[in-house]
């Protein structure tokens, strides 16, 4: 069984700071290659407890394919291979006395379009624990979940309807409340507000805001904007290799490499 209960302060220096936040995630040295082709090379950073981590990059650094390294999604692709150590609380989720399914539970994903199932919106909740076993009150499990996503005052009356009769923004917040819904420590985005309008994305940025009281965040995205708004720490990949990592407003201020300055000041990417 995994547990939370092994996660320790991280003392090593991250941008010349020492780095004091509890870690949850330790990614450390990890290679993932295609077909024996690394997408990602020899990339190390902590994730810290109750905090929001973005990992921003290029179109191709491997973002998207470290993100999904983190919850062993990677293992539905063929060809896929993975080096170094991910370790979650102590332990390593790519051990063989791991269960992936286990893993996927601890740490749950929203992906980059809405993927509301074709079932009512009671269901789109309440069908992942039950399947998994939750013996408690779906009915509150389900009025829980929807009100930390902040749609529960929008959908209250509406359960038994079709999740896809709701619009864009409120189908990423459903996709949100069923991965909490899983009860995990960490929730991975992959760009959650790249298909959404302004104002769906301001209603997604001010939720992360609240979740990470209770959740751990990671999250891929191209808006360098968002990253700044949002994140306590952001990590730069640039053709799978990993350029910086450090507090946002350092990083984005007062960057350590050329690269990253080069980046965040829109010279390329």
């Amino acid at each position: 069984m995994m547990t939370n209960q092994n996660c320790a302060q991280n003392l090593e220096l991250v941008s010349g700071q020492l780095f004091t936040d509890e870690v949850i995630l330790d990614i450390d040295d990890v290679t993932i290659s295609y077909s024996g082709n690394p997408a990602v090379k020899s990339v190390s950073f902590p994730i810290a407890k109750n905090k929001i981590t973005s990992i921003i990059g290029p179109s191709g650094c491997g973002k998207s394919t470290l993100l999904r390294s983190i919850n062993r999604m990677n293992d539905f692709v063929e060809g896929v291979t993975v080096q170094g150590q991910l370790s979650y609380c102590g332990h390593d989720v790519y051990s063989s006395e791991i269960d992936p399914v286990e893993v996927r539970r601890n740490i749950g994903m929203v992906f980059q379009k809405p993927n509301p199932f074709p079932k009512t919106i009671y269901k789109n909740i309440s069908w992942g624990p039950v399947i998994n076993g939750y013996k408690g009150s779906t009915d509150e499990l389900v009025e829980k979940s929807l009100r930390q996503a902040a749609l529960w005052e929008e959908v209250k009356d509406r359960l038994h309807e079709s999740a896809l009769s709701l619009s864009g923004g409120q189908q990423q917040r459903l996709c949100i409340a069923r991965a909490l819904a899983m009860e995990p420590d960490i929730l991975l985005m992959d760009e959650p507000c790249s298909a959404l309008d302004p104002i769906s994305t301001s209603h997604i940025e001010d939720l992360l805001f609240e979740l990470k009281a209770r959740y751990t965040i990671v999250i891929v995205t191209h808006n360098m904007q968002q990253a700044a708004r949002i994140s306590d720490y952001t990590a730069f990949l640039e053709m799978g290799d990993l350029i910086e990592f450090g507090v946002t407003d350092q990083l984005f201020t007062r960057p350590s490499q050329r690269r990253t300055e080069e980046y965040v000041t829109g010279r390329f990417g």
